[in-house]
């Protein structure tokens, strides 16, 4: 099963993916796609290592990710992805113009090839205004084609609110 929890910051999207995960009853490892490259940055990676169960695997991997999934996919594992949205970020900001379409392309194709459950968090950013520097609408635009080429493949579909989870596509939570 192909899961997309969707989400704005401190929504609760990674702590229902997390949860999910941690209910699946398998070995769960956890893709994490941040670098901390800053204070703040850091902040955050440790809350998240904080609320991780120390039996959970983890592999960290700004670029790569299909590479990593299909590396870690087995039928007794859960994948957690957290977050599409930084590694996506990652690939904008990566030297080479061509990574972003060769790696988002990647992804999608590996998808349907993954034994075992995928759950994939990401920010929801195109709820606002439209930024007015041309990276962030670049961002903007480019989440907003991944989410619904990925949405499109997943199973569920989950948007989350103030810590609620509304499912867009698939069975209910």
């Amino acid at each position: 099963m192909l899961q997309l929890i969707l989400g704005g910051a401190r929504s609760g999207k990674s702590r229902l993916a997390e949860g999910l995960a941690a209910a699946s009853g398998l070995q769960v490892v956890y893709i994490a796609t941040s670098q901390a490259l800053d204070g703040e940055m850091s902040e955050r990676v440790a809350l998240h290592r904080q609320r991780r169960p120390a039996s959970w695997g983890l592999v960290e991997e700004p670029l790569a990710l299909a590479a990593v999934l299909r590396e870690q996919a087995g039928a007794e594992r859960c994948l957690l992805v957290d977050c599409l949205t930084l590694w996506l970020t990652n690939l904008l900001l990566d030297s080479d113009p061509q990574r972003l379409d060769n790696e988002r392309q990647a992804l999608l194709d590996c998808l349907g090839e993954l034994p075992g459950p995928v759950i994939f968090v990401s920010n929801e950013t195109g709820l606002g205004v439209v930024p007015m520097g041309e990276l962030t609408r670049r961002y903007v635009d480019e989440a907003g084609l991944l989410h619904q080429a990925l949405a499109e493949r997943c199973d569920r579909v989950v948007l989350t609110v103030a810590g609620l989870p509304l499912t867009l596509k698939g069975q209910p939570l």
